[in-house]
């Protein structure tokens, strides 16, 4: 297998809401085994761009391949079976269950079981020993037994993750995976999407530089729904047109306050 091969491409993917349009004629290529960024000012398109990718939203033109198969016409569903797995902006965990209730919920779903909630409890216990393995490598073995709602915010999103990672992606997007987090929680969260980014690829989108700087291997920024440029964060952050993207406002402001 190739480092550099190409696991997910969109070709000129465009979405476009009455008028107006959202995303552009997007090309993105991420490569198999990497940390790969999208990034962009509120408004860019990035999380439009991600319901395009799971078929929450239907693309108006353009296409989506993965694993060189063109899944521009599937179903959500489908694309999560192929192992294009999705972890929510908004925590998506059940409040009431366990941690390690959360994770096995997410293996009923690989096992095709999923929502089987008459079986009984007996029948789910032959996963505990996965489910454990999963909170383990996230951080959370000794939080198992804890109803998801006491858990601090940052180990909620580690617990996501580990819902993700229970379904075996092999591309996991990420939505703002550190957004409202305290520092501690930020680092903790990082060094786990590092982590677990090993043998798999990440797409995410995220608002923090430092996270991005720390772990990215390509980003890729938007502006106003198209591709304003791609590179390593050195590349991208020496950009003249991304510096204006992100500080045009600021730079004018101070350009006329010495005019």
């Amino acid at each position: 297998m190739i480092q550099n091969e190409i696991i997910l491409e969109t070709r000129g993917l465009t979405k476009e809401f009455r008028g107006f349009t959202a995303v552009s004629g997007v090309n993105l290529s991420v490569r198999r085994g990497t940390i790969h960024a999208l990034i962009g000012p509120n408004g860019a398109g990035k999380t439009t761009c991600f319901n395009l990718l799971t078929k929450f939203l239907e693309p108006t033109s353009g296409q989506i391949v993965f694993n060189g198969i063109d899944i521009t016409r599937e179903k959500p569903a489908e694309i999560a079976r192929r192992g294009v797995i999705r972890s929510f902006q908004i925590s998506a965990v059940f409040p009431h269950m366990t941690a390690l209730q959360n994770v096995r919920v997410g293996l009923q779903r690989q096992l095709g079981t999923s929502f089987y909630f008459w079986r009984s409890e007996r029948s789910l216990t032959e996963l505990n020993g996965r489910a454990m393995e999963l909170l383990e490598q996230v951080g959370l073995g000794d939080f198992a037994d804890t109803a998801t709602v006491e858990l601090s915010y940052g180990r909620k999103r580690a617990l996501e993750i580990a819902t993700t990672l229970s379904m075996e992606p092999e591309v996991m997007l990420l939505d703002e995976p550190t957004q409202g987090m305290g520092h501690e929680d930020v680092d903790r969260v990082t060094a786990l999407i590092k982590k677990v980014s090993a043998g798999r690829t990440i797409l995410m989108v995220e608002h923090n530089m430092n996270v991005i700087a720390g772990i990215s291997d390509t980003i890729t920024v938007l502006q106003r729904g198209e591709v304003l440029a791609e590179g390593t964060y050195s590349e991208v952050s020496k950009n003249p047109l991304v510096m204006q993207a992100y500080m045009g406002s600021v730079d004018a402001a101070l350009q006329g306050a010495h005019g």
